[in-house]
């Protein structure tokens, strides 16, 4: 099956060369030439038939109410990931998201990360997930960050490093475990004689966590908030609600009152103790954000700051999802935990430093550039593939607004096998674990690997073609 597999100049984690297949994959190969590539072919077309029947679709952004609904491209070719690799992963992710915490709650508190000069205060005032209403604020159990997902990359050497830190509504966890679902039904041979961690638990271990947000009751209501039909993520919204037990809610559907959340339901008003939600904090409460939203509940921050509702992921966590706070995080760690960062940043250009934009501005044409509050793939320009007009575009819009752009090296991802177009291609890939943080911590085994299904494209996001594979966390040592 891989006779023509020609693996890229950086890290394939199936091959270390052409025709050396690394000694931990050799039993999967195996097993999928047991199957071949045909057959392989044909159980995926079938996958692709039985994720639309599933529901597993998403809405492009730009599609509105015009339609637009698509299944998130599946590849059947699993990624795989040592035990020994993830527990070191694991430790990584707990001790970025644990200085991410102690960061929230000192910038929304007494702020000696900024009066000690560390970060600019600037760049935190100016940040688009900055909410002053929050300062001063203590969530529940002093979490801000329940529910995250991390995106990881490995770079063309196979180090592993973060890219991204998603903390506001992070998406793709009903994909991750439909994923799994789809593998063992339509290539069940491929799990035999290796042993996987299961992923299934999430869900419970989701609803669990919310649960714990709401010590002031033993039997907290807990609600999933949506903005509705319409939004991209609509499928996992509904997914998780059903998976966990909940009620599916939209803004519409609870009231304030007596700094209380109430939901209505045939029965009457049904006190409502926490709300994962999945609304932007501009949308939660016309009288504190956006007066005009249609889609939260107006006087829920009241009820919040009383301490009479918990909301996950807590408001104000957008400021650590800035791309150019980001870039502060290792220094967060060894401020608040005396720790050098287990997991290495990307190295990244602030484009508010004159130094740095001046070398981005003279290297545009080799780096990638990012705004700082997009997301998507959105609002990125990948110099190696850019035309001269879309440098010259960039080059104005950094030098109009610098703050709002940050710029990387054009990392060579790893790359995983990935059928395109009927054969199988060297794909680039990157990783978005999930971790709940209630009482305690909880890492998913493996997450959502999306993968770049462009042949030679860097863009695995899938509003701009990308898809997914399975995870599997594993016994066995790559090399």
């Amino acid at each position: 099956m891989f006779t023509e597999y020609k693996p890229n100049k950086g890290y394939d984690e199936y091959f270390s060369a052409a025709d050396q297949p690394r000694s931990a994959l050799r039993p999967l190969l195996s097993s999928l030439g047991q199957l071949g590539l045909d057959e392989l072919n044909r159980n995926h077309a079938a996958a692709g038939v039985l994720l639309r029947r599933l529901g597993a679709t998403f809405r492009l952004n730009d599609s509105g109410g015009q339609g637009g609904e698509r299944i998130l491209p599946f590849d059947p070719l699993p990624r795989l990931i040592s035990n020994d690799d993830w527990q070191r992963l694991e430790e990584g992710l707990l001790q970025r998201l644990e200085a991410i915490d102690l960061f929230l709650a000192d910038v929304y508190g007494p702020q000696q990360i900024l009066r000690d000069g560390l970060i600019p205060r600037e760049d935190v005032e100016s940040s688009q997930g900055w909410r002053p209403q929050l300062q001063g604020f203590k969530p529940p159990l002093g979490r801000w960050c329940h529910i995250s997902g991390l995106d990881l990359v490995r770079d063309g050497q196979g180090a592993w490093r973060v890219l991204e830190d998603n903390l506001r509504c992070p998406s793709g966890v009903a994909y991750f475990l439909e994923n799994r679902r789809v593998m063992k039904r339509m290539f069940p041979s491929l799990f035999s004689g290796r042993t996987v961690q299961p992923i299934d638990d999430y869900p419970s271990r989701l609803l669990q966590t919310l649960r714990e947000l709401a010590p002031w009751t033993d039997t907290p209501k807990v609600v999933l908030l949506t903005p509705g039909v319409f939004n991209s993520a609509y499928f996992e919204h509904s997914y998780l609600a059903q998976q966990m037990g909940i009620q599916l809610v939209e803004g519409r559907d609870l009231i304030c009152q007596d700094e209380r959340v109430w939901m209505r339901s045939t029965a009457g008003l049904e006190p409502v103790d926490v709300i994962y939600r999945r609304i932007d904090d501009d949308f939660l409460d016309p009288a504190v954000f956006r007066s005009d939203s249609m889609l939260g509940v107006r006087g829920l921050m009241a009820a919040y700051r009383a301490g009479r509702v918990a909301i996950a992921n807590a408001p104000g966590t957008g400021v650590a999802d800035d791309k150019l706070i980001y870039a502060y995080v290792p220094e967060m760690i060894r401020y608040y935990l005396s720790e050098e960062p287990i997991i290495e940043n990307v190295p990244t250009y602030l484009c508010s430093r004159q130094e740095d934009r001046a070398y981005v501005l003279a290297h545009l044409g080799e780096l990638v550039v990012k705004a700082v509050a997009e997301a998507g793939g959105y609002g990125m320009l990948i110099g190696p593939h850019a035309s001269p007009e879309e440098i010259a575009e960039f080059d104005a819009k950094i030098q109009a607004d610098p703050r709002n752009y940050i710029a990387q090296p054009t990392l060579e991802l790893s790359t995983v096998p990935s059928l395109s177009e009927g054969e199988l291609f060297p794909c680039h890939v990157d990783l978005r674990p999930y971790v709940l943080r209630g009482r305690g911590a909880w890492v998913s085994p493996g997450g959502l690997t999306r993968v770049a299904l462009r042949r030679g494209s860097l863009v695995v996001n899938s509003s701009q073609g990308g898809g997914c594979k399975d995870t599997w966390i594993v016994a066995e040592q790559p090399c």
